[in-house]
């Protein structure tokens, strides 16, 4: 009887962690996580296009933080988000190289483009260092976003590349501001100002503005993403890498801004 007893415990032990096993398969973690990104992803109406299909099919809820580039970055390096969406790649390599995560994944791109007045001072072009250099020695009036965002960061390069400081103009002005925000102001007092094309495209109102300068290599925009080393929910931020990498995911960002502007606004680059 003691025999069969203890076959019997045995028995017993091991279909409990056959269901122990089984129920973590069928029960995996989920939660919410949380994405700091550029309010460029926001404003141009991307993260609501795309984030509901990464709840329906991962059942990670999440919550996003929409702010410029280096707030987003520094949001990762203080613990409060899991994951980064953003678009200033040399800011973004040294947060790789200094262990706040692991690796950077490549995500899209877009592009940057100068807008002014129609009609200006300034024809349309692709030489943004002539354009740049125009509006800093006539004085006309330029609006930068001065928030320390990817957009930003990219104008700060241009002006320092040419070797002058835009503050030499008195009609330069960096309000610090969002990329939405700092296009309303340029609309509203017609000055000229850095914007991503995809918040240019998606804006509702431009007033007089037109695109006067587009198409450097200067201007090429891509877009990475990293799970923050410190996050507490490593599953759900692996799993936003996955799936925005993912050929599924990397199409839908490709069809966005398709029927509405009969272009894409992001392209794909995983």
């Amino acid at each position: 009887m003691r025999k069969k007893g203890s076959v019997l415990f045995v028995l017993v032990l091991i279909f409990a962690l056959l269901l122990s096993a089984c129920g973590s398969d069928t029960a995996p973690e989920t939660g919410t996580i949380t994405l700091a990104t550029t309010t460029s992803t926001e404003d141009s109406g991307l993260l609501d296009f795309i984030l509901p299909a990464f709840t329906e099919e991962t059942g990670w809820d999440i919550q996003v933080i929409s702010v410029g580039t280096g707030a987003a970055l520094q949001l990762g390096r203080d613990g409060e988000a899991d994951v980064l969406l953003v678009h200033a790649r040399a800011e973004e390599d040294r947060f790789v190289a200094e262990g706040y995560a692991e690796r950077r994944h490549d995500v899209m791109y877009n592009d940057f483009v100068i807008v002014g007045p129609d009609g200006g001072a300034i024809a349309h072009n692709d030489d943004i260092t002539q354009t740049f250099l125009a509006i800093l020695e006539q004085g006309l009036p330029f609006v930068s976003r001065g928030d320390n965002s990817g957009t930003h960061i990219r104008e700060l390069e241009i002006w320092e590349s040419l070797g002058v400081d835009p503050e030499d103009n008195e009609n330069y002005m960096s309000v610090g501001q969002g990329m939405g925000a700092t296009l309303g102001m340029a609309v509203e007092i017609d000055a000229f100002t850095l914007t991503d094309r995809a918040t240019w495209l998606a804006y509702p109102d431009v007033g007089n503005l037109v695109i006067v300068c587009e198409g450097s290599i200067l201007l090429l925009n891509p877009y990475g993403v990293m799970v923050v080393a410190t996050t507490e929910h490593p599953a759900g931020a692996q799993a936003f890498i996955d799936w925005i990498t993912s050929p599924e995911t990397q199409q839908l960002i490709a069809s966005f801004g398709v029927e509405q502007f009969g272009q894409p606004l992001f392209f794909p680059e995983a």
